[in-house]
């Protein structure tokens, strides 16, 4: 049955079906990095997941905002490099922004995925257009303050699908951020690998919610 809201046993349920969606989606987040940097992108996100699965099965998690900053957390310290701090960010900052929320809903999907957003901004300094993560994150997130209303599992397909289509767009982008920012418009025709990562995590959740 499709979920209105989660509980934080659900809640860290979902966070576990995202980290194995990340850790099964490695051959082609290093497909998608291989085309415009090292190619490194898939195995650091596996590993951070890897990391993900130990912590929040011993950790004590008692509140929807602690689920998340306990997955950026086990990101930002196994993974290293900038996927790690942004990645972590995301969780963290998002994570942070929702301490006053009882239960994951779609108002606090929605603070949830604004400040992970700006925490992301602030850090890395990309913006929308620069063919990052943030291409497909900053949809997300505008599309989570548009669905404030809707049950959880509703909002979250309609985030899942903005998310969806910020990546393919990153395609058409040319890489300003990062060892992309090299290719010029040869980095045009491919997804950016961070915004293809966000968009499977998305999806992972709207997936368990439904």
């Amino acid at each position: 049955m499709p979920k209105h809201a989660l509980d934080v046993t659900e809640t860290v349920e979902m966070l576990k079906a995202v980290a194995h969606a990340i850790i099964a989606a490695e051959p082609e987040l290093t497909d998608a990095d291989r085309n415009l940097g090292d190619g490194d992108h898939g195995i650091g996100m596996e590993r951070g997941m890897s990391a993900v699965l130990e912590k929040v099965s011993a950790a004590e998690i008692d509140t929807i905002s602690k689920a998340f900053t306990t997955v950026g957390m086990a990101m930002m310290s196994s993974m290293g490099g900038a996927s790690g701090a942004l990645f972590g960010t995301m969780f963290r900052s998002g994570g942070k922004a929702i301490e006053n929320c009882a239960i994951l809903d779609s108002a606090c999907l929605a603070e949830l995925l604004v400040a992970g957003n700006e925490g992301v901004m602030a850090r890395g300094g990309a913006k929308p257009g620069d063919k990052t993560m943030i291409d497909a994150l900053a949809p997300a997130a505008i599309k989570a303050k548009e669905s404030i209303a809707m049950p959880l599992h509703e909002a979250l397909s309609d985030v899942a699908v903005a998310a969806e289509d910020g990546r393919n767009s990153s395609k058409q982008l040319v890489a300003t951020m990062g060892r992309a920012k090299t290719l010029g418009e040869k980095s045009i025709g491919f997804p950016d690998a961070g915004a293809c990562s966000v968009a499977i995590i998305l999806r992972a959740m709207a997936d368990f919610v439904a």
